[in-house]
C-alpha cells in the first residue's frame, strides 16, 4: 500500500515537473516576444500565475520534500 502511494506521488511529481518546466518555457518565450513586440501570451500567463502556476510550484516543492522524507524514513526503518 505504501509503495503504491509513493509510486502515485512520484508519477504526479514527474507530470507536475513537466508542467512547471513548460510553464517556464512559455514565460521566457512570452518575455522575448514582448521585447520584440510579438504577442505570445504574457498577459494570459500573468493572469494564470496566481491560480495555476503558484500552486503547481508549491505542490512540486511540497511533494519533493514528502517524497524525500518518506524515502529517508523507509530507509531508516529497513535498517533497524
Amino acid at each position: 500500500m505504501k509503495e503504491r502511494i509513493l509510486n502515485g506521488l512520484n508519477t504526479f511529481l514527474v507530470w507536475n515537473t513537466f508542467f512547471v518546466l513548460i510553464s517556464f518555457i512559455w514565460f521566457v518565450a512570452a518575455l522575448i516576444g514582448k521585447s520584440t513586440h510579438v504577442p505570445l501570451g504574457l498577459d494570459l500567463w500573468m493572469r494564470l500565475w496566481d491560480p495555476l502556476f503558484t500552486p503547481a510550484i508549491g505542490l512540486l516543492m511540497a511533494g519533493a520534500m514528502v517524497s524525500g522524507l518518506s524515502s529517508w524514513v523507509m530507509g531508516k526503518l529497513q535498517k533497524s
